[in-house]
């Protein structure tokens, strides 16, 4: 059953890149071609180095060994960038993007959605309550003050950020691309038990919140498909 399991997850984790692939070529016709050519520089140059220093034999197993690492790194920076592109002025795109956050991090999409297509997400985790507002700048910051107010309320003294995603110039204003990495540098403010406190707090303000559908219009799934095929290839390094 043991060997069974694990050639299902080679194979499920196969099936994953070459669909990342698929998708990442819609955006990025030549990554095959580049994927493949700092593969090849990366083999060439450290098997050479081992070649000379070592051992023949040491540097043609070394070179080929670093081929495929190096080309699924390359692959997974690009298949990134590729994600983010198709996710850019998207409905629901900053919502794909903070679904990447890890174990220790509670999103809730569209706690609060205009009619005018404008949402603000929340996250919560080790810096406190980090609200991300997506859609027209000028309206989202007025929805985030409106928002904070409404947090501040229920969880007393707890950090509460707000951010803006987009393309524009400002302090508080951050690209779909780095929005996640950006919200894990946050500074650390709460201990695990003061996140489930804080969490039970917002319970009380969620359920005084009519029900509020996400905004008509495409998900990126594609784009969420080949950031999980990244962390597959990943996992399987």
């Amino acid at each position: 059953m043991a060997r069974g399991d694990g050639a299902e997850k080679k194979q499920g984790t196969f099936r994953r890149l070459i669909e990342a692939y698929k998708v990442t070529k819609r955006t990025d016709k030549h990554i095959g071609l580049i994927c493949l050519t700092w593969a090849l520089a990366a083999g060439i140059v450290v098997g050479g180095v081992f070649w000379l220093l070592i051992h023949p034999i040491a540097g043609l197993i070394t070179g080929v060994a670093t081929m495929p690492l190096v080309f699924l790194i390359v692959f997974g920076r690009r298949a990134e960038r590729s994600a983010y592109a198709q996710l850019e002025g998207q409905p629901g795109a900053a919502a794909a993007a903070l679904n990447v956050l890890k174990r220790g991090w509670h999103v809730q999409n569209a706690v609060a959605v205009t009619k005018n297509q404008d949402l603000v997400h929340r996250v919560v985790g080790r810096p406190g309550i980090v609200l991300v507002g997506e859609g027209n700048e000028s309206r989202v910051r007025h929805l985030l003050g409106v928002e904070k107010k409404k947090h501040a309320r229920v969880v007393g003294e707890t950090p509460i950020y707000d951010i803006v995603v987009g393309e524009s110039s400002g302090d508080d204003v951050v690209p779909i691309r780095k929005l996640s990495k950006h919200v894990m540098k946050l500074p650390r403010n709460l201990r695990p038990a003061d996140i489930t406190d804080v969490l039970q707090r917002l319970k009380a303000l969620d359920a005084a919140r009519p029900q509020i559908p996400m905004p008509k219009g495409p998900m990126p799934t594609n784009a969420r498909q080949a950031r999980a095929a990244m962390r597959g290839s990943r996992g399987g390094r």
